[in-house]
């Protein structure tokens, strides 16, 4: 049997409304479920860089990406493990059209975004979010 590990990274999109922080969701590809935006690193880009071509690709956002993941969390897909590195990135644009804009976006307080994902692990670092933005 043969086991597969795919190396991903992802990013939380966030912005302040006021005093309010909000984080970016969006629907997976057949729209069942809230996520962050993800994918597999390519080999010609690093974790980061990979991370901001998502956020752009699937949700549509530019922004500065912190250097080093926050956290990083593991689930189960293509009959392997992704693992995923998490990066933040604060929000400086948000294009009306973009690659993937068959997917909804949607800014939420942290709380609600949390509640909406289905992953522990990734709950869980949304969750120490506070502490963690640089920006």
């Amino acid at each position: 049997m043969k086991f597969s590990i795919y190396r991903q990274s992802g990013v939380i999109p966030y912005r302040f409304q006021g005093a309010e922080l909000q984080v970016l969701l969006i629907t997976s590809r057949k729209g069942k479920r809230w996520i962050i935006p993800k994918g597999i690193v390519e080999a010609e880009f690093s974790p980061a860089e990979s991370a901001v071509k998502e956020a752009l690709e699937e949700a549509g956002v530019r922004g500065t990406i912190a250097p080093e993941p926050v956290g990083s969390y593991q689930y189960q897909k293509w009959g392997g493990t992704c693992t995923v590195d998490v990066f933040l990135m604060k929000v400086e644009t948000s294009e009306p059209t973009w690659e993937e804009d068959f997917r909804k976006r949607e800014w939420l307080p942290l709380d609600k975004a949390i509640a909406r994902i289905r992953e522990k692990p990734l709950r869980k670092i949304m969750a120490n979010l506070p502490g963690k933005l640089w920006i």
